[in-house]
């Protein structure tokens, strides 16, 4: 059963049984310190409003519809960046089909929405749970992660090659603002993840590391540190 629809079972079946006791007593239920148990959640399967994969769903298509004006894209894509600070929300992004939709918009023409596709894409690489369990000899390359679907998110951008539109943002996008959420996308999907951090290795300009323990906190800041101050050209 839906844990929602459970709770609000559990929470008519209390009530009820406080209101038989109530009649017996010749009192009224409260009915209003009632309605204070409920959930938003709960009222949202009562009353049949849109859940959450709904509303992420409802905002990428607002973001990708073309007919669509600036001012509402970022609307709804500040929506969905808040909708995907939650875990659950993050982890549902592969399986409902959203992460080629939104590592597409890195390449969109409107600088905020890069930015936002950049924010978005660091919230969610980084509500996946940083201590990775590994189990690891002296060699990085041997290292296996016991639970892999905890690096699902992270994953999706190797597999979907977002990381070197990613370094292009940080290091060539006009826009300031645009370029820190780069790196900070950048920087929440290497840390404690070699395989990532490889792949960042590989794309990284000329005068970069071309290795990096993606366990060495200090070796990913200096790389982070070297991309926030990259220079770039104001355009004109």
């Amino acid at each position: 059963m839906d844990p929602e629809m459970n709770k609000l079972l559990k929470w008519s079946v209390t009530n009820s049984q406080a209101s038989a006791g109530a009649e017996g007593e010749g009192s009224a239920p409260n009915a209003t310190e009632a309605a204070k148990t409920m959930t938003p959640e709960m009222l949202s399967r009562l009353f049949g409003g849109p859940s959450d994969a709904d509303l992420m769903r409802a905002a990428m298509e607002v973001v990708h519809d073309p007919e669509t004006d600036l001012e509402n894209k970022l609307i709804a894509f500040d929506n969905f960046e808040q909708l995907i600070e939650g875990i659950d929300n993050a982890n549902n992004l592969e399986p409902m089909g959203l992460w080629t939709p939104l590592v597409q918009l890195l390449k969109h023409e409107e600088t905020e929405i890069r930015r936002y596709a950049a924010w978005a894409i660091g919230t969610a690489v980084q509500n996946n749970p940083k201590a990775q369990d590994k189990v690891c000899n002296l060699y990085l390359e041997t290292c296996v992660p016991i639970h892999s679907e905890l690096n699902t998110n992270i994953n999706q951008l190797v597999l979907l090659n977002s990381i070197p539109d990613l370094v292009t943002l940080a290091t060539t996008d006009a826009n300031q603002a645009t370029r820190k959420k780069a790196v900070y996308a950048l920087s929440s999907a290497v840390r404690n993840y070699q395989p990532a951090m490889n792949e960042l290795n590989k794309s990284l300009p000329e005068g970069y590391p071309t290795e990096t323990d993606a366990g060495d906190m200090d070796a990913v800041d200096a790389v982070m540190d070297k991309l926030r101050a990259t220079p770039v050209e104001a355009s004109t």
